[in-house]
């Protein structure tokens, strides 16, 4: 029993971050499951369409995931400049948008440092954009999304456990991991896990669960964006702050202190649609 719980513990140390390189390029899991999680939602979204739930065509959904990785991806990166690490951004303003190591030669080390709250500002702003331009109803296309997108959080919290990286705060539980990038050695929580459990599987199961009972455009949005927040602001309490944050607000997180905006906004959102449904 000793000799698995220590394998467990050090499981993280045997899991190489880089799937494959080729001379300074390197492929990581944590990109790859990117992919991965869209290749679901798309898969989720297609499974709708064939069922004849939704009203949108897989060439329309197609082409609203290139839009989607690209507001993912700004959304993200200027998001974890202005939430998480602002000043220092202010002064090297290049590497907000170069995903490049200059420090040691010049290396691609891909999509490190991204903020889950900026990607999805950035999502929303790019899913206007494209529901503007087809003529589709936002919030209904929201409620759409939003049941399927947790699912996709699964593998980017995998990724995160892959890539060595996020883990959580120091504890003393039989189920506490070292994580090779953590020069203290401590055992820790896996808290990339637990977000994968909670925010991906459990929110999706819930909101997947519901959505052929919408009662309003907009319901399945706003109960997202408020148990997203919920689940992350809980599971915080598991995981390291930001070395260079630590607490603020006195005992909280930045991503509690977003979170509890989150929930806030998810509360607005029901009663706001439900009240515009009413008046209809």
């Amino acid at each position: 029993m000793d000799s698995f719980v220590s394998a467990w513990q050090h499981l993280p140390s045997h899991i190489s971050p880089v799937l494959f390189s080729i001379g300074s390029f390197q492929l990581r899991y944590y990109s790859l499951m990117y992919l991965v999680a869209f290749a679901v939602v798309y898969g989720l979204f297609y499974y709708r369409i064939r069922r004849r739930e939704i009203s949108i065509t897989a060439e329309h959904f197609q082409d609203y995931l290139i839009w989607a990785m690209v507001g993912l991806i700004v959304g993200g990166r200027l998001g974890y400049a202005l939430f998480y690490n602002f000043n220092y951004y202010l002064a090297h303003p290049l590497e907000i948008i170069l995903p490049f190591d200059f420090s040691n030669g010049f290396r691609f080390v891909g999509l490190s440092g991204m903020s889950y709250h900026g990607g999805l500002i950035g999502v929303v702003a790019v899913t206007l954009l494209f529901c503007r331009r087809h003529k589709i109803n936002f919030w209904r296309f929201g409620d759409w999304l939003s049941a399927a997108a947790p699912l996709g959080y699964l593998f980017g919290r995998i990724g995160n456990f892959l890539n060595g990286e996020l883990w959580g705060r120091a504890t003393t539980v039989s189920w506490g991991m070292v994580f090779p990038l953590d020069a203290t050695g401590a055992l820790r929580h896996p808290s990339q896990l637990y977000e994968a459990l909670f925010e991906g599987l459990f929110l999706f199961v819930v909101l997947w669960s519901i959505r052929k009972r919408n009662p309003f455009d907009g319901f399945t949005v706003g109960l997202y964006i408020f148990g997203y927040g919920l689940v992350r602001f809980f599971i915080e309490f598991f995981r390291e702050p930001d070395a260079h944050l630590g607490f603020v607000l006195g005992f909280n997180t930045m991503g509690q202190v977003l979170c509890i905006l989150m929930m806030l906004a998810g509360i607005a959102i029901m009663l706001w649609r439900r009240r515009a449904a009413r008046a209809k």
